[in-house]
């Protein structure tokens, strides 16, 4: 005979997790993650083009380098953004 388990609610997951988590015995091994290798984009070709001559203006050493900052710098941008936009919301919300 077969127990059927019934779902728990994410409230009841976090305070079993809670309740547990002081006791090394109820946990399984260290899971390793791996990342997956880098992800390639294909850009215009005179998009490179301008991008290859602002990396060399910026003495960057690659133009993946150059772009891999470019584009950290405008996620960070828009995250710093969207956060705002949230908390005004949120404000004006309340």
């Amino acid at each position: 005979m077969s127990v059927r388990q019934i779902p728990l609610s994410e409230e009841q997951i976090d305070e079993l997790v809670v309740a547990q988590a002081d006791n090394d015995t109820a946990w399984e091994e260290l899971v390793q993650v791996k990342r997956q290798g880098p992800t390639s984009m294909a850009l215009p070709p005179d998009l490179a083009a301008r991008a290859a001559f602002f990396a060399r203006l910026h003495q960057e050493t690659s133009v993946e380098g150059w772009l891999a900052r470019i584009i950290q710098e405008r996620i960070d941008l828009e995250e710093a953004i969207f956060s705002g936009l949230k908390r005004q919301l949120a404000s004006e919300s309340s």
